[in-house]
């Protein structure tokens, strides 16, 4: 009987290279794995039109479906893309911004202000600095073009927020460079950092203050986790664990190829030293998947959300994901 197809989307991460290549095989099912580089085409295709049998998502779009009980996929913890925030919280010098504080009845710019980087800053402001997030001016739209931030399919929000659409002609890092936005946060640095004078990072020191954020916290947080349209899980369940051993053994590979620094396979001159830096924060394990080895992430995610009115409350954390083998 001949084994079962998936047809997976997702960026060519280093993590997933040795399934792309061919290097690891996943046990039970066949894979034909698309290289797609844009995330956000990845989410529209899958949440708008169901286009791959499995695929990259976010985890903010896809909680918040599987919370309003309007999901058509299921997800495994593996948890394929993860940044820190901090470092992409950006300012106009002259918007008066001092201290995170500041923000509040600002002015800022947000691309999707449901994307998972958005939840995760909005997150960090209230908690860690309490910024009181409700008088806060949200503008939405394309960070460096005008227009929209693709064409997303998301869950509408349960209370009102303000939130009105760029539809200056400009982009969101036009609109920051010329103080018409006080600040901008999002998946990515705008294109007027570093080219203006006019536009800094709310937290110049993100590195160190990122790092300390994970030591006391243990947060790393996850931006996009791996979904199974549900009507292939049902037909075939057995994909889920067999799928999720596979992406283990490739983000393992992938991580005994780049402590071979005799050779980096990254554009990254200090890479030895950066592996130093990973090891003493990190220990050896810097990219977990499996539930409870990201507990403290995913119930941070899941609180942010509530607060943030993207779903009704909190669930249990196992019950966001299908029965897997160990975490690795």
């Amino acid at each position: 009987m001949p084994k079962p197809k998936l047809t997976f989307a997702a960026g060519l991460y280093d993590r997933l290279v040795p399934l792309f290549a061919g290097q690891v095989k996943p046990d039970d099912f066949d894979l034909e794995f698309l290289a797609i580089n844009d995330p956000r085409e990845i989410f529209d295709r899958m949440a708008g039109g169901l286009e791959f049998g499995a695929s990259e998502m976010s985890s903010s779009e896809y909680i918040s479906r599987f919370s309003a009980g309007e999901c058509p996929f299921v997800a495994i913890p593996v948890f394929i893309s993860r940044v820190f925030r901090h470092g992409f919280m950006c300012i106009n010098r002259n918007a008066g911004i001092k201290s995170p504080k500041d923000l509040e009845g600002k002015r800022v710019g947000v691309p999707l202000y449901t994307m998972s980087a958005a939840v995760w800053a909005r997150g960090h402001l209230q908690h860690e600095y309490g910024v009181d997030l409700s008088g806060i001016q949200w503008v939405q739209g394309a960070a460096d073009n005008s227009g929209t931030h693709g064409n997303p399919t998301v869950m509408p929000l349960l209370k009102h927020v303000a939130i009105e659409q760029n539809q200056t002609g400009k982009s969101l890092s036009q609109l920051l460079d010329e103080g018409e936005l006080d600040a901008m946060i999002g998946g990515l640095l705008p294109e007027s950092l570093g080219r203006s004078p006019n536009v800094q990072r709310l937290f110049p020191n993100f590195h160190e203050v990122e790092r300390e954020f994970f030591e006391r916290t243990g947060i790393f947080p996850i931006m996009h986790l791996v979904v199974i349209r549900r009507e292939i899980h049902e037909k075939h369940p057995f994909i889920a664990d067999s799928f999720y051993k596979a992406l283990c053994r490739s983000k393992e590979l992938a991580i005994e190829h780049m402590r071979y620094v005799g050779a980096p396979r990254y554009m990254l001159p200090w890479m030895a030293e950066a592996i130093d830096e990973i090891d003493e924060v990190f220990g050896d394990n810097p990219w977990p998947y499996g539930v409870e080895l990201n507990r403290p992430t995913l119930e941070a995610l899941v609180t942010y959300l509530a607060e943030q009115h993207l779903i009704a409350k909190p669930m249990p954390i196992e019950d966001l994901f299908v029965p897997v083998s160990s975490p690795t």
